[in-house]
């Protein structure tokens, strides 16, 4: 019964449905993914305090998809959850370790390996969100300045995850990228897409 109600809560309105498909979608074409999860506000769980994205967060400790309960059935929710499925692809199929050794040998580059990180991440929701069939939004129209410079994801406490500032512009092309169908195309930079290739499931 449980199940049924939460389902049911799940599909309330097309906006969350979106957030469904997306989630059925990367369950379907990856392993390991995580389940999403509704909660009455992200601050306090998994590590999280006021300066975590107040939408969604992905905390890596659980697996697990922190959805906002009352922006749900915001439209910026399925961007949002489509782009912290894709921080769980690179977590669970090897690009996040790459990643983490390429930072940790090249401190002073850092800031831009993590933008290189954050516009794969981008290409992979659009990729999951031209898969569910959810139309491809318009970041440009959405916001002036990037919605994910804060902590968004990582470990318990998510409120010590990584912080990084996109341009707008740079992951609406990137997330048009992936919406073009072509998972190899996400390889910005020196972060190629073959560890993503070969754990797409079909």
């Amino acid at each position: 019964m449980r199940l049924i109600f939460l389902l049911f809560a799940l599909l309330a309105s097309p906006l969350r449905a979106d957030v469904g498909a997306i989630a059925e979608t990367a369950r379907a074409s990856f392993a390991q993914m995580p389940m999403v999860r509704e909660v009455d506000q992200i601050a306090g769980n998994c590590g999280a305090d006021d300066t975590v994205n107040p939408v969604a967060a992905y905390c890596t400790t659980s697996n697990e998809i922190l959805l906002a309960r009352d922006s749900a059935d915001s439209p910026e929710a399925t961007y949002v959850v489509a782009h912290l499925f894709g921080h769980a692809v690179q977590v669970r199929h090897g690009v996040a370790d790459f990643a983490l050794s390429q930072i940790r040998a090249r401190r002073s580059e850092e800031q831009m390996l993590r933008g290189l990180v954050e516009r794969q991440v981008d290409c992979i929701a659009g990729f999951l969100l031209q898969r569910a069939g959810v139309p491809q939004p318009d970041l440009t129209t959405w916001y002036d300045v990037d919605p994910l410079e804060g902590p968004h994801w990582g470990r318990n406490p998510l409120a010590r995850g990584p912080v990084v500032n996109v341009p707008v512009a740079e992951r609406n092309a990137w997330l048009a990228i992936g919406y073009g169908g072509d998972l190899s195309a996400c390889a910005p930079g020196e972060f190629g897409s073959d560890l993503l290739v070969a754990a797409l499931r079909s």
